[in-house]
């Protein structure tokens, strides 16, 4: 509550501002949403790596000025055993299978498959990743890649993340 009091402090003051605040944040549904959803989160510690590049993380640096190829956007990998980073340059709005296509040319064929990847990613892009993952890795006429890929398809929230406040 204190940062949201924050931020009209900055340019406005009147009396009893904190509880008129308070107030709109109690009526706000979507404020209750995003409130509970992120309280809900339970956090695991991560293993500790055993080698190089197979425990890895991946995150995205956006909103960055256009480069003269029309990049606007940076995939982070870092390799969390020797923190070792890749800097991939990609576009804002290219969807999961761009990015696994990026992450094949780039990652893969210099370090290999990886055997986890965390992301602070919403729950569905995870999801398509994922997918797009599986499908260019498992034949596609193996009946593991249509298993894996029914499986992935029950984990998939009906649920639509709330919008940014």
């Amino acid at each position: 509550m204190n940062k949201t009091l924050d931020i009209p402090k900055e340019h406005f003051h009147w009396p009893r501002m904190g509880e008129d605040v308070h107030r709109v944040v109690f009526r706000c549904s979507i404020c209750h949403i995003a409130k509970s959803q992120f309280h809900q989160v339970l956090y695991a510690p991560l293993s500790i790596p055993l080698r190089p590049w197979e425990d890895i993380s991946v995150d995205f640096v956006v909103a960055l000025p256009r480069t003269q190829r029309g990049k606007d956007s940076i995939m982070v990998v870092v390799d969390r055993f020797t923190n070792m980073t890749h800097f991939v340059a990609c576009h804002k709005a290219d969807d999961a299978s761009h990015i696994v296509e990026l992450y094949l040319r780039e990652i893969i064929r210099l370090h290999g498959i990886p055997k986890t990847i965390v992301s602070d990613r919403t729950f569905s892009f995870c999801l398509f990743f994922g997918e797009a993952y599986v499908i260019y890795w498992v034949p596609s006429s193996s009946i593991a890649q249509s298993a894996i890929l029914k499986l992935m398809a029950k984990l998939k929230s009906p649920i639509e993340p709330c919008p940014p406040s």
